[in-house]
């Protein structure tokens, strides 16, 4: 192999000069930003693809979940997974809103039905559900949850665009979902988010609480921020929504290709996919079972790093052990079993349209050589 660093998140571009298409065209017009054409034809093309009602384009996926949790007033407290990206719990946290953490299904790894109705209370005002590595959760479990206790329900879907939920794409369950279009997601507009939803009235709410509660130019009709997605960004978006189909084809080429090489190492487990199903096959996780591999996960990581490939914990070690929650919440440690177990066997190998199929053969073979030389 070269020498050049392999990385679990490396941007998918599309087309050069397609993109560069869409930014002569915005320069053209001398519009930047302020719900320009481009990020307009982007809301509208991807509502299509997701067959949702309406798509409201954001600056960032963080500011979407934070939109999307005032939106639909939730408040006090909701419930939340604690295997999930920090920002789901800052999101809430910075508003004020304590995440309460539910554990996960040992199944699936998502949030646990069962566990999130243990927790609900009379503070309770919401549910968000995280389709975890682009796998769906639970969702008509949540949604019934949801409303036999008259609950908001909002799904964090950074991980999950171009997945579905049996026939339906992600993108068109409970009140909305929030989507991430990070450099390192499989659809990616450099930096940006998406809220869908089938719901009118939220989406319009949601519209004028990006741009500052404006109506009309000196109209100001509800409280808002500056949350809006830049015109260069949705150029990004619209290039690289002509290459999805070929992004995931690659990602489903290298899971599978995993799924082979890692088939015969003892202790070592690849989180499958339905491949019946919509999948983006981004996401490229393994538990390890120490005591059947020989090494402990940090131990395979660090193996690995040695040789430039640069693994990841996600999400190590849960957002409850993490601050503020940590100190907030102590005794949270003890009613989360699977999230503290699964928390210490995973691990996140790359994957992405900047790995071939030689790159994932050779991951694999370092991997058999640390298992090999445990014996």
């Amino acid at each position: 192999m070269s020498d050049k660093p392999l990385f679990v998140g490396r941007p998918n571009i599309g087309d050069k000069a397609d993109f560069d298409r869409h930014v002569d065209a915005m320069f053209d017009k001398h519009w930047l930003t302020n719900d320009g054409e481009l990020v307009r034809e982007l809301e509208s093309t991807l509502a299509d693809y997701l067959g949702v009602s309406h798509c409201i384009a954001l600056c960032n996926g963080t500011v979407a979940l934070e939109l999307a949790i005032k939106a639909l007033e939730m408040h006090t407290e909701v419930i939340v997974p604690s295997m999930t990206f920090i920002a789901t719990a800052h999101a809430l946290q910075w508003q004020g809103v304590k995440p309460v953490f539910a554990d996960i299904d040992r199944d699936n790894y998502n949030l646990c039905p069962r566990s999130v109705e243990s927790m609900i209370t009379e503070k309770t005002t919401g549910i968000i559900g995280v389709h975890l590595y682009g796998r769906p959760c639970n969702i008509k479990a949540l949604e019934a949850l949801a409303h036999k206790y008259s609950l908001k329900l909002a799904f964090d879907a950074a991980h999950a665009f171009g997945s579905a939920y049996g026939d339906a794409m992600l993108g068109r369950f409970g009140d909305c979902e929030v989507f991430s279009f990070h450099a390192t997601k499989v659809f990616n507009t450099f930096e940006g988010g998406a809220i869908t939803t089938n719901d009118s009235q939220l989406a319009e709410k949601l519209r004028l609480m990006r741009n500052f509660g404006f109506a009309e130019e000196d109209r100001v009709i509800h409280l808002g921020i500056n949350g809006k997605m830049a015109e260069i960004n949705a150029a990004m978006g619209l290039t690289n929504l002509n290459s999805l189909e070929n992004f995931i084809a690659h990602n489903k080429r290298n899971y599978q290709a995993y799924k082979k090489g890692l088939n015969s190492v003892n202790g070592i487990r690849l989180i499958e996919y339905k491949e019946a199903h919509a999948n983006n096959f981004h996401y490229i996780i393994i538990e390890i079972e120490e005591e059947q591999f020989g090494h402990s996960r940090d131990k395979l990581k660090a193996h690995l790093q040695t040789h430039k490939v640069h693994a990841r914990r996600y999400f190590y070690p849960g957002c409850h052990l993490m601050e503020p929650y940590k100190s907030m919440m102590p005794e949270v440690d003890q009613r989360l079993p699977h999230t503290n177990a699964f928390s210490k066997r995973m691990l996140a190998l790359p994957n992405g349209s900047q790995l071939d199929i030689e790159a994932v053969a050779w991951i694999c073979s370092l991997i058999k050589d640390l298992n090999e030389a445990a014996k």
